[in-house]
């Protein structure tokens, strides 16, 4: 079932609620610290809806949904995501790692984000399961937040600009991301 962004928009959850049970998700998170921008969350659902994520932890000063700006932005897919608020990233990181714990299938947390020991993204190792963290607009991640991650990873800049749009960080990382997965 593919629904068009009127469909999305006005489709309820109970309508889709047995094809999202068959939905085959991939094992990737999202984590959303500090997203200011409702605008950028919703087009992280979209995101997370076009690769069919697990899931999406919003934390911190986030806005969630029902959002009129997240719905706007999302068209809807807030309602076929699954997603849950979690007061801190750390919050998050320690529910996957709990939830997560066969050695064989450790969750890998990885930042993207611009440090001093970050790699370039391509370099990471994506076997799955891999919760990818996302920042503050302006601020990035917090250092309590870079301490628990496995990896940081970095998309080159040649410009004058420091940073991508967190939505466009997130699209070329977690693509990467997935098609690693199907080598």
């Amino acid at each position: 079932m593919k629904l068009n962004a009127k469909e999305l928009r006005d489709v309820k959850e109970e309508d889709i609620a047995e094809k999202l049970k068959t939905l085959k998700r991939q094992p990737i998170y999202f984590i959303l610290e500090n997203i200011y921008d409702t605008y950028n969350i919703g087009g992280l659902f979209r995101l997370a809806d076009a690769l069919a994520i697990e899931k999406i932890y919003i934390c911190g000063e986030s806005e969630i949904p029902p959002n009129s700006k997240i719905k706007k932005a999302s068209i809807g897919t807030y309602k076929v995501v699954p997603w849950e608020y979690c007061k801190s990233a750390s919050e998050a990181v320690a529910d996957l790692r709990s939830k997560i714990k066969d050695q064989r299938s450790k969750i890998k947390i990885i930042a993207v984000e611009q440090a001093k020991n970050s790699v370039p993204y391509t370099k990471a190792d994506y076997t799955s399961p891999v919760a990818l963290i996302l920042g503050n607009e302006t601020y990035g991640i917090t250092e309590e937040t870079l301490k628990l991650v496995d990896t940081i990873v970095e998309i080159p800049m040649w410009g004058i600009n420091k940073s991508l749009n967190v939505i466009v960080s997130a699209a070329i990382v977690s693509y990467f991301a997935v098609s690693s997965s199907f080598k």
